[in-house]
This record gives structure tokens, C-alpha cells and sequence, in this order.
């Protein structure tokens, strides 16, 4: 019986770079690859998963959020690299879930002949929507996330756009004041008379 393992990694991805994981797996296991970009950019980044020998499973680029699911084709070391190598100045924040392997049955002898119990199915119903309601959670805290960063850089925004036109108004200000001043200020010209 083949465990269950899972990765849920955020992890910072600065401009001009590439972050890879290598995951030991072994033959005929189902995987499922699942990310998001949470903050940076236009939220995007390019994704690629490959076979111990090099064959490249997926392949995406730019791309905010996608979700892969595999059955490994042999024993080995399978390697995910997120890049964000075409970004020059913005870093990003990724969010990725992989998981390896299928739930065990929450009882070991579900796979038996005679039906399961009234309490054994309640259990495993509620196994069932826990781990959904788990995944939901996973999901909102991500989106939450991200539309905080917006939030966020959406105030930094305002209050730079707020001080430019705060400096702005106090300069025409000032220039209408001396251009009043101008108009109001009585100039005095002297002549002089010369020989009489």
C-alpha cells in the first residue's frame, strides 16, 4: 500500500530566476501538481514538470494558476521548476501543492467484501467533506492573500498619487499668489530730466 504524501510550499521567486523541487516517486503513482501565484506582477509564472529522464510531463508558461495530475511512468526523481526568468524587476510569491499518492482507506479493511457499517460510512463521509472543507480553506486563505497584496499596493499607489497632487496644488498656489501680486503691484517709473 502506497502512502500519501503532500508538499504545500510558499516561497518568495525574485525576477530573473528559476526555483526547482525534486520529488522521489515510484512507478504507477498518482500525482497531482497544483500552484498559484499569489503576489507579483501580473501574477503570473511559467511551470514545467519532467520525468526522471528529462521527458518534460508539463509545460505552461505565464501562467497565475493550473492544477496537473499524473500517473508516474516509472521509478524516479521527477523535477517542477517555477520560473520567472522573462519578469526584469518584479518578484513574485508562489503557492504550490504537490501531492504524491492517494489517501489510504480511513479503514483498513473498507476494501472488504460485506458493506460497511452505518457509523463506518458516517465516518468516511465526514473524512470526505473534512478534507474538502481543508482544500476550500486552502483556497480562500490564497485568495484572501493575494487580494490583501492588491489591497495593499493599491494604498501605496494612492497615497504617492495623494502627495503628488498634494505638491502639485501647493505649487499652482503659490505661482497664482506672486501672479496676483504681479497684476496688483504698483510700479513706479522715475524720469529724469536732462539738461535744461
Amino acid at each position: 500500500a502506497c502512502v500519501a504524501r503532500a508538499s504545500e510550499i510558499t516561497f518568495e521567486l525574485p525576477d530573473n530566476a528559476k526555483q526547482c523541487f525534486y520529488e522521489e516517486i515510484a512507478q504507477g503513482t498518482k500525482c497531482t501538481l497544483e500552484f498559484q501565484v499569489i503576489t507579483g506582477g501580473h501574477y503570473d509564472v511559467d511551470c514545467r514538470l519532467e520525468d526522471p529522464d528529462g521527458i518534460v510531463l508539463y509545460k505552461e508558461m505565464k501562467k497565475q494558476y493550473d492544477s496537473f495530475t499524473f500517473t508516474a511512468s516509472r521509478n524516479g526523481t521527477y523535477k517542477f521548476c517555477f520560473s520567472n526568468e522573462f519578469s526584469t524587476f518584479t518578484h513574485k510569491t508562489v503557492y504550490f501543492d504537490f501531492q504524491v499518492g492517494e489517501d489510504p482507506p480511513l479503514f483498513p479493511s473498507e476494501n472488504r467484501v460485506t458493506a460497511l457499517t452505518q457509523m463506518e460510512s458516517a465516518c468516511v463521509s465526514i473524512h470526505e467533506a473534512l478534507k474538502s472543507v481543508i482544500d476550500y480553506q486552502t483556497h480562500f486563505r490564497l485568495r484572501e492573500a493575494q487580494g490583501r497584496s492588491r489591497a495593499e499596493d493599491l494604498n501605496t499607489r494612492v497615497a504617492y498619487w495623494s502627495i503628488g497632487e498634494a505638491i502639485i496644488l501647493l505649487v499652482v498656489s503659490i505661482g497664482q499668489v506672486f501672479l496676483l501680486k504681479s497684476f496688483f503691484s504698483d510700479k513706479r517709473t522715475t524720469t529724469t530730466r536732462v539738461g535744461s
